[in-house]
């Protein structure tokens, strides 16, 4: 069925990063199933499918996975999640260790769509490139000859999160006001498309 313009890029602009999260509503396997379900039929470099995923619900691995990683370097200490307000979930997506160079676009692609359908739910999703991958392997059982490029972390999201313009010095640092509403600043499209051809 169609989706219109306007409803695609509404979704677009609500589905920003999330990094507090209704902690006593947590997600469950069947949701984190669903998610993936979305992301699995997305395009694949060569059609080849080279991803994996490892669901995690909440309880002690989502608990100790959440210390593995590190969230929002630009908001310092308020950027990591408080207790109440942690992930109640995350997806690890898996891709070979070697001999898939494309692989790391695929994990973009799977992420984004992750992030998106999560959104259409209400849920918060934060795409994490910073985690304690030697310490995560063992804890999650990561088959031999594959590598964790990233960590979801997903839950019921709890924080209002905005598009800001572009300051006038060019700073592309997030930032949360007194509000607790977390602006993220985005270049305009003016400064992004830098030629035109045809009519």
């Amino acid at each position: 069925m169609p989706v219109s313009p306007r409803d695609f890029q509404a979704l677009v602009r609500e589905a920003r990063t999330c990094r507090r999260f209704v902690e006593d509503a947590p997600l469950s396997m069947a949701d984190l199933e669903w998610l993936v379900d979305c992301a699995r039929v997305t395009p694949s470099a060569r059609n080849a499918q080279v991803l994996r995923f490892i669901l995690v619900t909440h309880g002690p691995t989502c608990d100790e996975l959440f210390r593995l990683t590190r969230w929002a370097g630009a908001l310092k200490d308020a950027g990591t999640p408080r207790l109440g307000e942690r992930p109640t979930a995350f997806i690890a997506i898996l891709a070979p260790a070697e001999g898939a160079k494309l692989a790391p676009y695929d994990a973009g692609i799977a992420s984004e769509t992750i992030q998106l359908a999560a959104t259409t739910q209400g849920w918060g999703c934060c795409i994490i490139y910073s985690v304690d991958r030697a310490a995560a392997a063992p804890l999650l059982k990561v088959p031999a000859g594959m590598d964790i490029p990233l960590v979801l972390g997903l839950g019921v999201a709890k924080e209002e999160r905005v598009i800001a313009e572009m300051p006038a010095d060019g700073s592309f640092n997030y930032w949360r006001d007194a509000q607790g509403v977390h602006h993220v600043p985005k270049r305009s499209l003016e400064e992004l498309v830098v030629g035109r051809f045809g009519a």
